[in-house]
């Protein structure tokens, strides 16, 4: 007779992150500077798949605890190794407001399509 597994579930009360092992032990995510690594967590925790991610610099200095120029610098390696690709720029508006820039994280599916893991072709 089989012994029965218990299953064991996931802390579901704030939702679910699942992350690609390979992706996390790829070079080109290993030699990303930390500030990096964490804006990657914080779009991922924006991510739904039928929308692009809103996320600024300041939002994402504020959120890491760094400069909006070590934010800026974080997003500009995210985008040159492949993780993220810009879907729509940011807007400075007084009158109808500003908006910052959407983001398609490429390690995820985006609008019924299946992600395009753009990061696997960096090269260092």
């Amino acid at each position: 007779m089989a012994k029965k597994k218990n299953k064991l579930g996931y802390d579901q009360r704030g939702g679910v992150m699942a992350v690609s092992r390979g992706m996390r032990e790829s070079m080109t995510y290993q030699k990303m500077p930390a500030a990096a690594k964490v804006l990657m967590d914080l779009l991922h925790m924006q991510w739904r798949q039928d929308k692009p991610v809103s996320y600024g610099v300041r939002e994402a200095a504020k959120k890491i605890g760094c400069s909006t120029n070590t934010a800026g610098k974080s997003f500009k390696i995210l985008i040159e190794r492949g993780f993220i690709v810009c879907f729509e720029q940011s807007m400075f508006n007084s009158k109808t407001g500003s908006r910052t820039r959407d983001w398609r994280l490429t390690w995820m599916p985006f609008d019924g399509k299946n992600p395009t893991h753009d990061w696997e072709k960096w090269v260092s």
